[in-house]
């Protein structure tokens, strides 16, 4: 027996999903609402319901506006492929190429720039809901988020397609939210992938959200969440993943690609653990501890941090200097431990030039544990690339494969602030590569092998 709340916008009587699936959606959800009117009603009343996107391409041009408990949108595909490669290569290469635009289950944000005057303005789905018990259960799952194209932001660099700018978001929750789920989406060319206000028990688990300016934003205020097993990549201006003034966070298990202008950027947070992440990034300032995060772990991670080799993006960075820090922790009492660092850039791409590489910058609190962290700093000289723009995939795997002819770059692999006290440094770099007060702080260099 069919159930009256599933749900297939293909087969919906009102609108055309295709021309525009918000819509429809919209209208699905109304029903939903005028059946499942009564709150309890034999020990139930408000199951909630399924609505099935299957594979095709769907416009969006109405944002859909969520404030309905235990509803789960799902498709049959994240669909995810490279556009920036795609808006990089040759026209006449392009037409050669057997697809261009991503694929399965996917909706095309047609959501003007001009009406996105903020980020719930220009969200694909809106999630938002006052008054009491917070809306809860809302899921998101396999199907492709897709904003099409970035836009011109006025720099005068005739690169639209490289601006990370288009006022699009892909899924907004604007209002305090329990147990929500968003698992094997696609997400892409976003101004902003995922922001969630206020969340509890939220899990981002095993989507795909990369080329879009920032991916994964938990901003207002939460605990206990989750974000696992993704693969995420912003752009220079913004961040991969970014938390404010929440607890209990858990990342763990991420596949973080560089270009984003931090891989993991904590304000305020406290009490969350950063474990057994790959994080790769082309700029300082991979990992930020800002507004006094305490009481945090990371460990058992992979930090690299290079030098863009694509001849496209080359001329972008995130702005810092490499007195920044690959890592920068503003906060006390966090542990740093068991972490395999690597810095590998030639001597001429350093800022200021000539100066030592920072590797962990601690610039405030006391308290913090840096122990048994392998650093490895080496510089190359960078080769001539003369690699077709579409060569993104060899040009990048050539990079991160070269460990030919490298030699022993002179870094600090930590530095603790002048005037700071109560901070541990154990086996994380030499004698001569620790900066700190050693005697206000306690400090055991790591081994040095006789020449």
């Amino acid at each position: 027996m069919a159930s009256e709340n599933f749900y297939d916008v293909t087969c919906y009587p009102a609108g055309n999903p295709y021309e525009d699936i918000g819509s429809v959606i919209n209208s699905i959800i109304a029903d939903i609402k005028s059946r499942q009117a009564v709150p309890d009603l034999n020990d139930g009343g408000k199951p909630g319901a399924v609505i099935y996107i299957p594979p095709g391409d769907y416009r969006l041009v109405t944002q859909v506006f969520i404030d309905v408990s235990y509803l789960k949108i799902v498709g049959s595909g994240h669909g995810f492929t490279s556009s920036s490669i795609r808006f990089n290569s040759p026209a006449n290469e392009l037409a050669q190429w057997r697809e261009v635009w991503p694929g399965g289950s996917r909706i095309l944000v047609d959501i003007s720039p001009e009406a996105a005057d903020g980020e719930a303005a220009g969200a694909a789905f809106y999630v938002k809901r006052a008054g009491n018990p917070r809306i809860s259960s809302v899921e998101f799952a396999d199907f492709c988020i897709d904003g099409l194209h970035f836009i011109d932001d006025g720099s005068e660099q005739n690169d639209a397609e490289n601006t990370y700018k288009n006022g699009k978001t892909g899924i907004y929750v604007g209002s305090a939210n329990d147990s929500f789920r968003i698992t094997g989406m696609g997400l892409i060319y976003l101004e902003h992938g995922v922001t969630v206000h206020d969340a509890d028990a939220l899990a981002i688990d095993n989507n795909f959200i990369a080329e879009c300016g920032n991916c994964i934003e938990l901003k207002g205020m939460g605990q206990a969440s989750r974000i696992a097993n993704n693969f995420v990549g912003a752009g220079y201006r913004g961040h991969s993943i970014y938390a404010e003034n929440y607890g209990g966070i858990l990342v763990s298990s991420n596949n973080v690609f560089p270009r984003g202008a931090s891989s993991v950027y904590f304000s305020g947070v406290v009490r969350s653990s950063i474990t057994g992440n790959r994080f790769h990034s082309f700029y300082p300032g991979m990992l930020v501890f800002a507004a006094n995060c305490c009481e945090n772990l990371v460990s058992s991670n992979h930090f690299l941090r290079d030098r863009e080799p694509w001849a496209p993006m080359q001329k972008y960075d995130n702005g810092l200097d490499d007195l920044f820090g690959l890592l920068q922790i503003d906060g006390s009492n966090n542990s740093v431990i068991a972490n395999h660092i690597s810095e590998t850039i030639d001597a001429q791409y350093i800022k200021p030039l000539a100066v030592k590489p920072v590797i962990i910058n601690v610039v405030s609190g006391s308290g913090n544990y840096i122990a048994n962290n392998h650093i490895v700093a080496t510089t190359e000289i960078s080769q001539i690339n003369d690699a077709q723009n579409s060569a993104c995939f060899s040009t990048q795997v050539g990079a991160l494969l070269s460990t030919d002819n490298l030699k022993v770059l002179e870094v600090t692999t930590v530095l603790v602030k002048k005037g700071l006290v109560r901070n541990t440094v154990l086996d994380s770099g030499s004698d001569e590569q620790v900066e700190m007060d050693r005697t206000m702080n306690a400090f055991r260099g790591t081994p040095v092998p006789r020449q």
